[in-house]
């Protein structure tokens, strides 16, 4: 007849079962985030560090656990490697200002959290409890931060091929979308303001014509002030191509605008 447990050994059974338990949830967590991020860790103890916040080494005090500042700082530096090396490739003509407008934008906290939002790396990280109860999970300094560190691990468990092809991925929707207003953002604004200035008119945006397939559409945009044509821009959207062709406009008439200063 088997005796029954004592209670000391009871609680040391449950506390077992307990941290079994989180551990099979924890590594269904993990996998999911491997799925969502389209890379398998052959060591998954680099996914491990990368999603393990300063708070929970200090609380848990296990032995020979490290946070994951180290890789947030080499993340960081691929990062800036992989987005710089994209953007001297979708803007050949661009100078070393607008580069780093343009990389600033894409790696800044508030883009780097919104990535690791759409991925759910806040429900992955390793906290503290004091640190989750205030909020940490959807804090967005612990999310970019641990989004660097992941992308660290990335590159530390793969190489540079998979961290390119992991921040590829990640950064897909923001080249598309977003990446236009981050060049151009200042361009509209600026003709309309110079425009204003020297012609007392506002610019208008033409839509010469959509080429394309509806999956992949072509727009292509005049813009006029005054009665004058002032530049061409084509865009995978009407706001980028209206963006490009201000760019040109800009140029043209700050051009005509140094002309008419040198006549008179």
């Amino acid at each position: 007849m088997a005796r029954p447990l004592g209670k000391e050994n009871e609680k040391m059974l449950m506390g077992k079962k307990e941290r079994s338990s989180v551990t099979n949830k924890r590594g269904m967590l993990f996998s999911r985030l491997e799925s969502d991020i389209g890379y398998r860790f052959s060591d998954r103890r680099l996914l491990v560090s990368a999603l393990t916040h300063r708070s929970y080494i200090y609380e848990s005090r296990k032995f020979g656990m490290r946070d994951n500042q180290r890789l947030e700082f080499l993340g960081d530096a691929v990062l800036s490697f992989v987005i710089c090396n994209r953007l001297l490739d979708f803007f050949p003509e661009s100078g070393e200002g607008e580069l780093s407008r343009m990389r600033a934008s894409l790696v800044d906290t508030d883009t780097l959290a919104a990535i690791a939002e759409r991925i759910n790396l806040g429900e992955v990280i390793l906290l503290s409890r004091g640190e989750e109860n205030t909020g940490g999970r959807s804090k967005k300094t612990v999310l970019a931060d641990s989004f660097e560190a992941l992308t660290a691990s990335v590159f530390l468990d793969g190489g540079l091929e998979s961290a390119e092809r992991f921040v590829d991925k990640m950064f897909a929707p923001l080249f598309s979308d977003r990446l236009g207003e981050a060049d151009f953002r200042d361009y509209k604004t600026r003709l309309q303001e110079l425009s204003h200035s020297l012609r007392c008119r506002p610019p208008l945006y033409l839509l010469e014509d959509v080429a394309g397939p509806d999956h992949d559409p072509l727009f292509r945009v005049t813009v006029i002030v005054g009665n004058e044509c002032f530049g061409k821009g084509t865009g995978k959207t009407r706001k980028e191509a209206e963006q490009r062709a201000a760019r040109e406009g800009l140029r043209l008439l700050e051009e005509d605008a140094l002309r008419s200063k040198g006549d008179g």
